[in-house]
């Protein structure tokens, strides 16, 4: 039996990637193993059309395709989020095919648009919530919106939580007294950052390493919330290797690391659309398949 969603995003948000084929189409039946194996690891709830899924590469065609094959491949195992944003517009048209797909929840980007208000995030959400009754978490990347902005925002109704991808645990902290005490607030920034985040009342963590090591992401939550940071640190420290190549180039090879790894892997997704980075230098492609090596992944 699946997971509830409260439960669900109090432990591994595992954000796909978006297979493509030799022509550069989606391919989404590419990830059926990755999400079987995903699953049987413990990860608790799939994302799809995260940052991970090159949401900003897909059309909002390819993005409503992502939601609907995604939710048939997990087929009940488990709550799916959706990513939704882009031009208002588009997020209410993908907040109701999300909806109309069978996903549980969905996961609203922050306004990338170089004219961006507090109080204009709060109408924006305000839409999709409009379009589409499912609950909300909202995906921070930018805290400079302020405090008082992400108080208006959690008090919107159907928003559920926050996945806070801002290196500030600090402001989190401050955030989440501010807030009703009901909101989740998620670890956005991947397992590095978990512990840090978890120290100031976060639960839960994003992650794109569960396209390939999903069982090492559920072990850091479980050492995680059972408090024992010195093994999650020690098992991070284990898996550091794959995120620092994931960080280089502005941080432009994150998901190429992903999708290089899962050719090592033999589960070819083609490769990343620009802007992202692609293929791997030599020398991170070496990194890369050392640490793949060096843990058993191929």
């Amino acid at each position: 039996m699946a997971l509830n969603l409260e439960t669900a995003l109090t432990g591994v948000s595992g954000i796909l990637v978006t297979p493509y084929d030799e022509n550069g189409d989606i391919a989404p039946r590419r990830l059926a193993p990755i999400i079987d194996d995903a699953l049987a690891a413990g990860m608790h709830i799939p994302v799809v059309n995260g940052n991970t899924g090159e949401f900003y590469a897909l059309t909002t065609e390819e993005a409503e395709i992502m939601v609907r094959e995604v939710v048939a491949m997990v087929d009940g195992r488990a709550p799916v989020m959706a990513g939704v944003g882009r031009g208002v517009r588009d997020a209410r048209r993908l907040a109701k095919s999300a909806a109309d797909a069978g996903a549980t929840a969905l996961m609203v980007h922050q306004p990338p648009d170089p004219f961006v208000a507090p109080r204009g995030v709060v109408e924006y959400v305000k839409a999709i919530i409009d379009a589409a009754a499912l609950p909300i978490m909202l995906y921070l990347r930018n805290d400079a919106i302020g405090v008082r902005a992400i108080v208006e925002l959690c008090s919107l109704p159907g928003v559920k939580g926050v996945k806070w991808a801002t290196p500030n645990p600090l402001k989190l902290a401050e955030a989440r007294a501010a807030c009703d005490p009901a909101i989740i607030w998620v670890g956005g920034l991947a397992e590095t950052w978990a512990p840090a985040f978890y120290a100031v009342g976060a639960r839960g963590f994003t992650s794109g390493l569960i396209n390939i090591w999903p069982q090492r992401s559920v072990a850091i939550n479980a050492a995680l919330e059972v408090g024992d940071y010195t093994k999650a640190r020690a098992l991070i420290a284990e898996m550091r290797v794959f995120e620092d190549v994931r960080a280089e180039e502005l941080n432009g090879t994150n998901v190429t690391g992903v999708k290089a790894a899962l050719q090592l892997m033999g589960r070819d997704c083609g490769p990343t659309r620009p802007p992202s980075a692609w293929p791997l230098t030599d020398a991170q492609g070496a990194s890369l398949r050392t640490f793949m090596s060096a843990n058993n992944l191929i």
